[in-house]
């Protein structure tokens, strides 16, 4: 929707001053503040106007406006001026925190580092392994117990109790695991289970209940681990933040999704498509819990390769064009530091 040139330079002004002090903002303060020579009659027009768009709203108590999650979409994308920032001395904080350590406690630094530059959450997806497997193995525990042992493409190993129906011989669960190893291995659990309904009527139906078993259990093993692929670092920090902590409701909402991490971790994974840095705005984004909350993400890589994303939470009323800076250039040393090892 198009505005024009007067509209726009109101709805800036408004909404920098709203971030800055989190009060309803009038015409009278518009009026020194944008710099417009015009009536404040005009000016009450245009506000109605914008309120009508539904830029901005009126709170009941007060004869001032707010900005609305469309409203500051429209902020963030059109109007917004991005901090001049000095990126060699950011980075000469940064990048003794991203250098000499193992990739996980770089990752780790790197959520603690935009939280304590932002004074937010600083969150950070870490890469995805392999969903894939690349070997699995059943062990006979006792009857009816069986453990399945699942090797994944990186080595790594995850063990899952399987309760059956059936008491399995040993070479029973040796040739089950032998089928699947042989016709599967470095494929995902859910497209072996695309497979499962065709392929496996050769095959006796206990047999089958016990593969149908095998990869239920490592469909769920690799997508929990999947969910613990997000690093949070300065939670804390949003407790002081009045728009988030101003009822118990909305703080349960907050940490129900730090405790969770599945819908941030889809969050992130969306961000992970695009390029550069992106801005989700609570009320306007299904993915946020919030209205009053939003995320200032951007992709990072490794080896030319986007593996992940990292970002900032924070109040809708974040000053953006100091943390927008902050997130790309970490995202960029991050890919620096990890793509060096």
């Amino acid at each position: 929707m198009q505005l024009d040139n007067r509209a726009r330079t109101l709805l800036k002004a408004l909404v920098e001053r709203y971030i800055a002090d989190g009060q309803p903002v009038g015409s009278r303060a518009l009026s020194k503040l944008s710099g417009l020579e015009l009536s404040p009659a005009t000016i009450r027009n245009i506000m109605a106007d914008l309120e009508e768009m539904g830029f901005v709203a009126s709170p009941h108590t007060s004869a001032g406006r707010v900005p609305t999650p469309r409203g500051y979409r429209m902020f963030v994308d059109t109007l917004l001026t991005v901090e001049a920032i000095d990126e060699s001395a950011l980075e000469g904080r940064l990048q003794p925190r991203l250098q000499n350590a193992t990739p996980q406690k770089i990752i780790t630094n790197a959520a603690q580092v935009l939280s304590s530059l932002s004074q937010f959450a600083g969150v950070v997806m870490t890469p995805r392994r392999e969903s894939a497997f690349q070997q699995i193995e059943f062990l006979r525990l006792s009857e009816k117990r069986i453990l399945l042992v699942i090797v994944d493409q990186g080595g790594d190993v995850q063990n899952r109790m399987l309760l059956t129906e059936v008491d399995y011989t040993p070479s029973q669960l040796t040739q089950a695991a032998n089928y699947i190893n042989q016709h599967y291995a470095g494929q995902s659990f859910d497209q072996i289970r695309l497979h499962l309904q065709g392929e496996l009527r050769q095959l006796r139906d206990d047999m089958t209940a016990l593969m149908q078993a095998a990869v239920e259990a490592g469909s769920d093993a690799m997508s929990e681990e999947a969910d613990n692929n997000v690093v949070i670092s300065g939670e804390r920090n949003l407790l002081s933040v009045t728009d988030l902590s101003s009822n118990m409701n909305s703080l349960r909402q907050l940490f129900d999704m730090f405790e969770h991490k599945t819908g941030l971790l889809q969050l992130l994974d969306v961000s992970s498509k695009a390029t550069g840095v992106q801005i989700f705005i609570g009320g306007e984004s299904q993915l946020l819990p919030m209205d009053e909350m939003s995320i200032v993400t951007a992709p990072y890589e490794v080896n030319g390769r986007i593996v992940g994303t990292l970002g900032v939470i924070g109040p809708t009323r974040m000053a953006y064009e100091r943390v927008i800076p902050i997130v790309d250039i970490t995202a960029k040393l991050l890919s620096s530091a990890l793509s060096q090892h």
